[in-house]
């Protein structure tokens, strides 16, 4: 069993933190913007996908939040993606939710995966009458999250209802590597989920705590406090510390179950305190945590008007594992608390496809808009790479192929020369305009290089003419020079040079020949001249 980490918290924070500086609400199969009543500007996603079929759902009785009436269902591709930008690194919450409401009519709700930025996230199981949410806390790597949907099953199109994303401050979840992440999911058909927390998402920081996790034979109570502080690590919004829930007697604790887990799972736990009562000298609330029968604390006295966090990190939850809040001997009052977070602790996150591979492909899609419609990580997780390219199995994966062959492509070839790994490129049946590249004959493991029946023009590089490893085709190219006749010129000279190459020989060769045409008539006339006067001067 993993070692136990458990400590209290009651610090004030002396710096802002850094954040990745994003704060998007997408309503998915919705054009226009919305304000919902928490004032949440929710946009809607048309300029965000180049895939998938907008729909409305039609079971309107399931519908707990106005903002997910429509969704977009994806019946092609093996993935299809949301990409957010973040300009800035840092720590986020990333939330998706799927309203199935029987929008096709067929009673039959999907089950799909789920994954972001080249990482499995969950398999999600749609309801046909609730709302399915997964939520996934972790540091970005990159400057763009991706959110995705994946086809697992035949006929079970995948979906998205809404996806929201904020920014944290860096000291949140941070007792946590920057390689892991936290994942959340919020199912009211499935109380035996593997993990599940007092949060979900709304204005602040998106989380408001769960009443229906309170238990049974609890109170609420109300803080009297006018405002509290809040300078917990976590940060938790200050509208959860104004409640809370004890026991009617010191005799009595609480008993909080954080995961009713099938199998061992990580889990991280954070639990905050706030005094609701500014208490007398004679009244003391002061209690401990037990992880089942294991003390997880010194006595907690929640301070009034501000708040104590107490965090567990490695801790692994059994099916049986628990939390009890116990009052100590010397307290006149029942333990309490104001919230309680819960999440599961993944594998650490891949570090995607390869850079160099990443902006060669970003080069093809710049120049080519039908390539435009892919995204996510182009290999990642496996085996939901783009349809158009393979990948090797690496943990940084490098793309070995490109097989672009009748895909509509139109105009000249961009540089993709970064993408080293290439062993395969198919372009052939394409509108492809312009010379040869000459990088593609630096490319040091390609094989098979195919760019038959395009429209390319010029004269091929002698990197690849005279490349005995390489596979060439280029044939359907009437505007190529390929026969030997063809003056093949060395592949370090720019393309703009070789295409004015006949130009400047069309006009060099005719001159050099009427120049020494006219040298020669010259010599004629002169002889002629000379041999006249010779024979004149005899005559005389």
């Amino acid at each position: 069993m993993a070692a136990i980490h458990f400590f209290l918290v009651a610090l004030s924070l002396s710096a802002l933190s850094v954040s990745a500086d994003v704060s998007v609400s997408i309503r998915c199969g919705f054009s226009g913007f919305y304000i919902d009543e928490n004032s949440i500007v929710w946009m809607g996603d048309n300029n965000l996908t180049q895939n998938g079929e907008a729909r409305f759902i039609q079971n309107n009785s399931s519908i707990t939040h106005v903002v997910m009436p429509t969704l977009r269902v994806f019946t092609t591709r093996k993935k299809n993606c949301y990409s957010i930008k973040v300009y800035q690194a840092g720590r986020v919450r990333v939330r998706a939710s799927f309203n199935y409401g029987n929008y096709d009519g067929k009673n039959s709700p999907p089950t799909f995966d789920l994954q972001f930025d080249g990482n499995y996230w969950a398999t999600v199981e749609t309801s046909p009458t609730e709302i399915i949410s997964f939520e996934v806390t972790y540091v970005v790597k990159g400057d763009v999250i991706s959110v995705c949907v994946a086809q697992t099953k035949p006929d079970q199109f995948p979906f998205m209802s809404a996806l929201e994303v904020r920014s944290l401050g860096s000291s949140m979840y941070s007792h946590v590597g920057a390689e892991y992440a936290l994942y959340t999911r919020n199912d009211p058909n499935s109380l035996d989920s593997t993990y599940h927390h007092l949060f979900i998402f709304t204005a602040e920081f998106n989380r408001y705590p769960d009443p229906a996790r309170n238990g049974n034979g609890l109170l609420n109570l109300t803080t009297q406090a006018p405002t509290i502080t809040v300078n917990a690590e976590d940060n938790p919004p200050q509208s959860v510390l104004e409640n809370a829930i004890t026991t009617k007697k010191t005799s009595q604790y609480i008993t909080l179950t954080p995961a009713s887990a099938k199998i061992p799972i990580p889990i991280y736990v954070t639990m905050y305190f706030s005094e609701v009562t500014e208490l007398v000298s004679t009244q003391k609330r002061s209690f401990q945590v037990f992880k089942n029968n294991q003390s997880l604390s010194e006595p907690i006295v929640p301070p009034f008007g501000n708040v104590t966090e107490l965090y567990a990190s490695n801790i692994t939850a059994y099916p049986n594992t628990s939390f009890r809040l116990v009052a100590t001997p010397d307290s006149t009052l029942p333990p309490l608390i104001n919230a309680m977070e819960v999440f599961g602790i993944g594998g650490p996150l891949t570090n995607g496809t390869d850079a160099n591979d990443v902006v060669g492909l970003a080069s093809l899609q710049s120049e080519f808009d039908v390539l435009q419609g892919w995204g996510g990580d182009p290999c990642l997780p496996a085996p939901y790479s783009w349809e158009w390219i393979n990948c090797t199995s690496d943990a940084t994966p490098r793309v070995t192929a490109l097989y672009l062959g009748s895909y509509g492509l139109s105009g000249p070839l961009p540089d993709f020369s970064s993408m080293t790994a290439l062993e395969i490129i198919d372009m052939n049946n394409n509108s492809i305009s312009g010379p040869i590249p000459d990088f593609l004959g630096t490319l040091p493991n390609l094989k098979e290089l195919n760019l038959a029946d395009n429209q390319l023009t010029g004269y091929i590089p002698t990197s690849l003419s005279n490349n005995n490893r390489l596979k060439l085709v280029v044939t359907g190219n009437p505007n190529l020079c390929t026969s030997e006749q063809c003056l093949i010129l060395p592949s370090s000279g720019s393309s703009k040079k070789r295409n004015n190459l006949p130009a400047i020989l069309g006009a060099t060769i005719p001159a050099f020949i009427i120049f020494w045409a006219i040298v020669g008539v010259l010599a004629i006339l002169h002889h002629k001249r000379k041999t006249a006067a010779v024979a004149a001067i005899d005559a005389g």
